[in-house]
């Protein structure tokens, strides 16, 4: 599942290399970051002076808003610091992305770029929050309408790695899982993933109020395959059982300024241990894929056909 870019072949790459191994469902992974980091500084301050500044669980930049989220703190000063360091590392992830991976990147959506400081370990979250817990994510920013997650990870703790588990691709985990979590595929026609009047009445709305002024609004669409999503995404983490199953877990570990990146919408994760990390988020249109069978609404699709 592991799929991984040292110096050397990162100096070879073709333009497609990247995409197709993510389309296929790997993790891939850059032993040493191609992204250039933030000084030492600035990493020293994300470390030690941010966890006590949160309200959430991350502090995250919302490119659509120009603003940062997260943050315990009317300094003015510092919510522009933070949102300086986040908006730079974004941006160096995008352009990236945007020379490594040109296909995927083609008029795609760039999303947050969040930092993690907090230890994942032993938080006690709730189960629906817990990133301990392995699923596969749904419904980022709203409706994807069948677009593709990409999430870029790079660990930024000096000491200790990242740990990482999956219970496989989405595609094994819909053979065995998909009738236990009630997904409707088995009783549903091939267009059972086709949005109906509502859903399009509802799109318009939610579209309406963003270019009214409310970009935060998109976050409330919704889909019949994103809801279908978010079902598979809630089984896993709400069914002890599924978590406990040794059948096809594998667990990785990303050391100090590694990088890696997944289609989180294909790959099931989940992050056992780990201390500080700037995690990327976009949303790749499913046309830009050249593997769009392997994707979570064609097999969704091909599942209803074949049932």
């Amino acid at each position: 599942m592991l799929d991984t870019f040292d110096a050397e072949r990162l100096g070879q790459l073709g333009p497609d290399d990247l995409s197709d191994s993510l389309e296929r469902g790997s993790i891939v992974y850059f032993p040493q970051s191609p992204v250039p980091l933030p000084a030492a500084e600035e990493l020293s301050f994300l470390r030690q002076e941010l966890p006590g500044l949160l309200k959430l669980k991350n502090v995250s930049y919302h490119p659509e808003a120009g603003s940062v989220r997260g943050l315990d703190s009317d300094d003015a000063e510092l919510v522009q610091r933070v949102s300086r360091i986040l908006k730079s590392v974004s941006d160096d992830i995008a352009g990236f992305l945007t020379a490594a991976a040109p296909r995927l990147t083609d008029d795609w959506t760039v999303g947050t770029c969040s930092f993690r400081p907090i230890q994942e370990r032993g938080r006690n979250l709730d189960a629906h929050a817990s990133n301990e817990l392995v699923h596969i994510d749904a419904g980022a920013y709203g409706a994807t309408n069948g677009d593709r997650i990409l999430r870029f990870f790079i660990n930024v703790n000096p000491d200790e790695d990242r740990v990482w588990a999956s219970k496989g691709s989405f595609n094994d985990l819909l053979r065995s899982h998909g009738p236990r979590a009630r997904l409707k595929y088995e009783s549903a026609g091939k267009d059972y993933l086709s949005k109906g009047p509502l859903d399009h009445l509802w799109s318009g709305l939610v579209k309406g109020l963003s270019r009214a002024g409310m970009p935060t609004a998109k976050v409330l669409d919704s889909s019949p395959f994103d809801r279908e999503m978010r079902r598979f995404h809630n089984y896993m983490k709400d069914t002890p059982a599924f978590q406990q199953e040794q059948s096809g877990h594998e667990e990785f570990r990303f050391p100090p300024f590694s990088a890696w990146m997944v289609f989180t919408d294909t790959v099931s994760h989940a992050c056992l241990s780990g201390q500080h990390a700037f995690v990327h988020t976009s949303i790749v249109r499913l046309e830009n894929c050249r593997l769009p069978e392997l994707a979570p609404i064609n097999l969704l699709r091909q599942a209803a056909v074949s049932g």
